[in-house]
Order: C-alpha cells, then sequence, then structure tokens
C-alpha cells in the first residue's frame, strides 16, 4: 500500500491518485478476470458534450491503437483519439463513511485541440463549436455534427432553433457550407441528417 499521491503517468498527462490507482485495483480484482485493465476514454472530445469514462478491459478488447500503460497494480489503457483531450486530467478517490466516490476531472475534455493533421471529426468540431454554434445560440439553433461518410461528406444535425426553419435549406448552403469547406480543406461536402432516407434516419 505504499504510494506516493504523485502517481503521474508520463507521456499522457493523466494523473491517478494512490487512493484511485487502490480502488481500481480492488474492483479489477473482483472481476476475476487474468489481465484485466482498465481503459479511460472519452466520447465526443472537443466538444460541449464530451464525457470522460473509465471502463473495465478484458484480454482482447482493448484496440491496437491504445496508450498502454503498465501501474504497479494494472494495466491502463488510453484511447488514442482521447488522449490529447486527457491533458491535465486527474483520477481520484475520496474515501467517506459510505464508502467513497470515484472523481474524473478533465478540465481539456472539452477544448478542441486541433491542426490541419487531425482527425476530419475534430476539425469539424472546432469549426462548429468556435465559429458556427455561437452565432446560432442566439437563435436558439444548435448543428451537431452525426457523421462523416467514406467520401468525406459531413452529415450534420440542426437543432434547437435551426430544426424545422423554413431558413434551413439558405443556412446550410450559404453559411455553414462555405464556412466549413473554408476551414477543412479535405472536407468535400455537407448534408442534413434529414437528407437522409427513412431506414437510415430510423437509426438515430
Amino acid at each position: 500500500m505504499q504510494h506516493t499521491e504523485e502517481s503521474v503517468i508520463e507521456g499522457a498527462g493523466l494523473q491517478i491518485t494512490a487512493s484511485a490507482q487502490d480502488y481500481l485495483a480492488e474492483l479489477l480484482e473482483k472481476q476475476g478476470v487474468e489481465g484485466i485493465g482498465v481503459r479511460v476514454f472519452i466520447t465526443q472530445p472537443g466538444t460541449p458534450y464530451a464525457e470522460t469514462c473509465l471502463a473495465y478491459c478484458r484480454p482482447g478488447e482493448e484496440e491496437p491503437t491504445d496508450l498502454r500503460l503498465p501501474l504497479e497494480k494494472f494495466v491502463l489503457l488510453i484511447e488514442a483519439h482521447s488522449e490529447p483531450f486527457l491533458e491535465d486530467a486527474v483520477v481520484d478517490f475520496n474515501a467517506d463513511r459510505m464508502g467513497g466516490q470515484l472523481t474524473i476531472k478533465a478540465p481539456n475534455a472539452k477544448m478542441p485541440k486541433v491542426n490541419a493533421s487531425s482527425p476530419l471529426e475534430d476539425q469539424i468540431n472546432y469549426v462548429l463549436y468556435s465559429e458556427i454554434n455561437p452565432g446560432l445560440a442566439s437563435h436558439g439553433g444548435e448543428i451537431r455534427l452525426i457523421e462523416i461518410t467514406g467520401e468525406s461528406v459531413a452529415v450534420l444535425q440542426f437543432g434547437g432553433g435551426c430544426q424545422g426553419c423554413a431558413a434551413v435549406d439558405l443556412t446550410l448552403k450559404e453559411g455553414v457550407e462555405r464556412t466549413l469547406l473554408e476551414r477543412v480543406p479535405d472536407l468535400r461536402g455537407i448534408r442534413d441528417v434529414t437528407d437522409h432516407s427513412d431506414t437510415t434516419n430510423a437509426f438515430y
């Protein structure tokens, strides 16, 4: 049980305190699976919807691109796409009379960290959340990236005041598309999610 509180993981910018490591190790031991580890990832990183998650990772469930960091009691895996957004993140465990609580603080999870070599998804989200959505917010509107097709076309969803608005087509073609194509050179075009067939819409 001799740990220091400065259990900083080199190269990942992520810190796991001694109490968090001990707590996670106990949880893993209860799973009864040889070689099970913990995987850290962020859903929708670089957007206001970012959520930092910890999950059990059994042997074979890891991704080939995961950053593998062996700790004293278990292996920590970090999703490659999430790693830049985990800078200055801290995983801690605070014991109390009810047992305690594991906390994850990731101050940069919602902050876009992009450049010309970043994934297309990150570049598009950066433009949406830094340039386009702030202008739509005054009308209660918002645009979200749903997916990127194999032809590098961004499928967008209009929400709030933009949804069902008669001016959506005009806004889409003349404003949003022009801005995105100017800022993201590798993007080939955009499409509103409502352009999809009924079969595709059923997925959402």
